[in-house]
């Protein structure tokens, strides 16, 4: 046997998208839906945003909610994924919230909050599928990040201590499981006009618009055409690749 005994990659493999009814969970399900993949549209409250997604994909698919922050919760919506269209080949965590303030007036409820859904809450949608990847030996988990977990941003220690850590976590889970074919990678985009970005100030946005080497916001489009390299590649694993317009090596 080799050292490296990946499986063959799935023809119609599960995809679950945490996230799938805001802006760039909606292109990540279009593009893994036309990859080939059956997509698990994964919504928390947006249930009608969540099912106009589904609606505009051709292969098989199924909705599902779920706080993903919660342990239980993320098992039950497995187990329905599991039981409608297979257990889950393609993990990608992109449910993410952000409540920004100084530290020195964070609300604590409200830090830790941030670090239940993004960080443990990707902790939990990975806990459930990597045991099938492991077994199958093929598997793809891409974890969305941000610049904010590779540069300062003042006012956001919640939003980027919970990135970083999940870019600690893509690192070293990628050198638990690579040896059975499953890797797992960061997709870390620029600044882009979605639910979690719009209500800014313009004066923010145009900032961060002018900062980056190629002045402008990245589109959703843009970010999910890369989730296409991840399945691709069964020799990259542990990598955070940034589609941000520059802003992360200013």
């Amino acid at each position: 046997m080799s050292k490296n005994s990946a499986g063959e990659r799935p023809q119609s493999p599960v995809a679950l998208v945490t996230g799938a009814s805001g802006g760039l969970g909606q292109a990540l399900a279009l593009e893994l839906d036309a990859l080939g993949c059956r997509v698990a549209v994964h919504y928390n409250s947006s249930r009608d945003a969540a099912l106009a997604v589904q609606e505009k994909l051709t292969n098989e698919s199924v909705l599902v909610t779920g706080d993903v922050g919660s342990w239980e919760a993320t098992q039950k919506l497995y187990e329905e994924i599991s039981a409608a269209l297979g257990p889950v080949d393609v993990l990608v965590n992109n449910g993410a919230i952000r409540k920004d303030s100084l530290m020195a007036m964070q609300n604590p409820a409200d830090w830790a909050q941030v670090i239940q859904t993004n960080l443990i809450g990707s902790f939990h949608t990975a806990r459930v599928s990597v045991p099938y990847m492991l077994r199958k030996r093929w598997g793809r988990i891409v974890n969305i990040v941000s610049p904010s977990g590779i540069i300062a941003t003042s006012g956001q220690t919640a939003y980027s201590a919970s990135k970083a850590g999940l870019i600690g976590l893509t690192r070293t889970l990628a050198a638990e499981c690579g040896r059975r074919g499953v890797t797992v990678n960061a997709l870390s985009p620029g600044f882009m006009i979605t639910g979690m970005t719009q209500d800014l100030p313009d004066r923010v946005k145009e900032g961060m618009e002018d900062k980056a080497p190629i002045p402008r916001f990245v589109t959703v489009e843009e970010v999910a055409r890369s989730v296409g390299l991840f399945l691709d590649q069964d020799c990259m694993t542990g990598q955070v690749v940034s589609i941000d317009s520059g802003v992360s090596i200013t």
